[in-house]
């Protein structure tokens, strides 16, 4: 039962993350760790730290975040992630869809209770 809860958990974070982790950048840039950090607080939400790097890289190539390099008082250099326009259009077009289609799975799973 685990293991299909695991894959479950799996899916569903493949169409949420990534809009998850643009409402992060809504107010401000932040560096991958402290990414990780925030969202590691929503433990259905986030797994790993393996899953954001690859999910952010994706993100860059696809125009909805910026990067650039910082020099860090304790360490290397950080890359922070920002906000981009398009990511910003395609954060507010999940943010319209997602509370309606909410509101549509909470409905029929009461109404098969």
């Amino acid at each position: 039962m685990a293991a299909e809860s695991d894959a479950l958990l799996t899916q569903l974070r493949k169409g949420v993350l990534e809009y998850c982790v643009l409402a992060c950048l809504r107010k401000d840039r932040a560096y991958g760790l402290e990414l990780a950090t925030r969202l590691s607080r929503y433990q259905v939400l986030f797994a790993s730290e393996g899953t954001l790097y690859p999910l952010l890289s994706r993100m860059r190539r696809q125009g909805w975040v910026e990067t650039s390099w910082q020099e860090s008082t304790s360490g290397p250099p950080r890359r922070y992630y920002e906000l981009t326009p398009q990511g910003r259009t395609a954060l507010d077009l999940f943010t319209r869809a997602w509370e309606p289609f909410r509101q549509d799975v909470d409905t029929v799973l009461e109404e098969s209770r």
